[in-house]
C-alpha cells in the first residue's frame, strides 16, 4: 500500500525571491542550493507534522497568509541572538514539554515559528 511519510517542501509565491532568500540566509542562516532551495537532511529528535486550523484562527496573526511555516532548530537561544543580531524582531516565545518555541516574520508576511525540539 501506499503511504505517504513526510513533508517533502515548502513552496511559496513571493514578489522578490531573491529578497526573501537573502533574508532567510543573513537571518536564519539557510545554506541554500545552487538552485536557490534549502535542503535539510538532519531531522533527527524531531519530527515532521501536517495540522490544519479553523478558518477563524488568530494563530497565524499578525500574518494574513492563510498559512504558517514551522522550522526546527537546534539552539533556540543562539538562533534568537542571530535574529535580534540582524535586527530582526521575535513576536513571542513559549517553553513547554513538547519543546521550546518563538515566532517571527519573514519579509514575505509569512509567519515563522521556530522549534526546538525536547531532548530525549
Amino acid at each position: 500500500m501506499a503511504n505517504v511519510f513526510g513533508i517533502g517542501g515548502v513552496f511559496y509565491k513571493v514578489a522578490d525571491p531573491d529578497a526573501v532568500r537573502a533574508w532567510y540566509v543573513r537571518v536564519l542562516g539557510f545554506d541554500l542550493t545552487d538552485w536557490g532551495s534549502a535542503m535539510f537532511t538532519e531531522t533527527t529528535g524531531g519530527f515532521q507534522q501536517w495540522s490544519l486550523f479553523p478558518a477563524d484562527t488568530d494563530y497565524m496573526a499578525p500574518s494574513d497568509q492563510p498559512f504558517m511555516i514551522n522550522l526546527m532548530v537546534d539552539d533556540l537561544d543562539g538562533m534568537v541572538a542571530r535574529i535580534e543580531r540582524e535586527g530582526e524582531s521575535v513576536l513571542d516565545r513559549q517553553d513547554g514539554e513538547y519543546g521550546n518555541f518563538v515566532w517571527l516574520m519573514d519579509p514575505a508576511g509569512v509567519k515563522l515559528e521556530l522549534w526546538q525540539p525536547p531532548e530525549g
